[in-house]
């Protein structure tokens, strides 16, 4: 059967979600400049080869989405906006993380004590939660399973969206997404953390069950890096040093509301990300007030993602009618005036 015109409709929606992706591209390479200005300002440098593999990776997918969008003959969405999508939030990961270490080392107050007592305040056993846990291991294998998720969705999201033909939500994903990373990355400089675990004097290594290697990066990492000794970043090897929002937390919310439209994936949506904040605490030794602020930045990041997607809409949709009224006026012109329907 031959292919079916798309109708105005769709044609809209398409050039909506490229004009969202474009200002994505903008938003990221603002992103871009403050890494950039961070490197020159202090002394603070990134490994050559993690940044080749990134630059690498980026431009040949952001160059195949491109020539797909360009290409009069094989223009294809969802080419264009897996491949876009999938370039763009791989860069906003190589850009921000590396920033997470330079906010670090403003070396601000640490807050571990006033956060602990938040959570105390609000009536949180950590170290009951952390036991409970440990002491069932089919339940521990889940949860470290869980914590891991932060990873997959992120080239999952575009293909399936895609396939649903929702390039908006893409757009709105990726922005939300970089949005979200920015603001527990700032915050996280003014609030900083190290985590639970050294706070109440729980030792890692009394955990049986739990894999419990994210707080240890954190511990590798952090302290050098607001002590000015760590300064030499390497992208293939960094895994971020942000504790208060939890950045997790924000992911799941993130990730569970880019995946909603699709019905069939609800259940395992809410199985898998409930997994995800489930062990947020445990494996990452993050506060429970962590992952409460972490749902916040989420929230917030949807709200604007949302809010710019409109306001592309409402304009994509106002240039549509202005271009079909041009164009019937120049075809009326052509038609007798005999012949006009008034």
């Amino acid at each position: 059967m031959p292919a079916t015109a798309p109708t105005a409709s769709a044609t809209i929606e398409v050039e909506t979600a490229w004009r969202f992706l474009l200002i994505n591209w903008m938003f990221i390479g603002g992103m871009g400049v403050a890494l950039a200005a961070s490197l020159m300002l202090t002394n603070f440098s990134i490994e050559l080869t993690g940044l080749a593999v990134a630059i690498g990776y980026v431009g040949l997918y952001g160059g195949f989405a491109h020539a797909n969008a360009v290409s009069l003959k094989r223009r294809d969405p969802q080419v264009m906006f897996v491949l876009g999508g999938t370039a763009q939030i791989v860069l906003i990961t190589a850009v921000m993380t590396p920033l997470t270490y330079v906010v670090a080392a403003a070396n601000m107050p640490m807050q571990d004590a006033n956060l602990l007592a938040i959570d105390r305040a609000l009536g949180f056993d950590w170290a009951g939660y952390v036991t409970y846990v440990d002491a069932h291991p089919a339940l521990a294998a889940w949860l470290n399973y869980g914590y891991t998720m932060i990873r997959w969705p992120i080239f999952a999201i575009p293909v399936v969206l895609a396939a649903k033909h929702r390039y908006d939500r893409i757009e709105e994903f990726t922005f939300a997404f970089g949005f979200a990373l920015v603001a527990t990355t700032i915050v996280s400089g003014l609030v900083p953390a190290i985590g639970v675990f050294q706070q109440i004097g729980l030792d890692p290594a009394s955990i049986k069950h739990l894999n419990v290697q994210p707080y240890l990066d954190q511990l590798r990492d952090l302290p050098p890096a607001r002590a000015g000794v760590l300064r030499h970043l390497d992208l293939l090897g960094l895994g971020g040093i942000v504790t208060f929002p939890s950045f997790h937390a924000a992911s799941a919310a993130l990730y569970a509301w880019a995946l909603w439209p699709v019905k069939w994936l609800r259940p395992v949506t809410v199985l898998a990300f409930s997994a995800m904040l489930a062990a947020t605490p445990i494996n990452g030794g993050h506060y429970l007030i962590d992952m409460i602020a972490g749902l916040a930045v989420a929230v917030v990041a949807i709200v604007a993602a949302h809010t710019v997607g409109q306001m592309v809409a409402r304009r994509q949709i106002a240039a549509a009618a202005i271009a079909g009224a041009e164009g019937a006026a120049a075809e009326g012109e052509l038609i007798p005036v005999a012949l006009r329907v008034e």
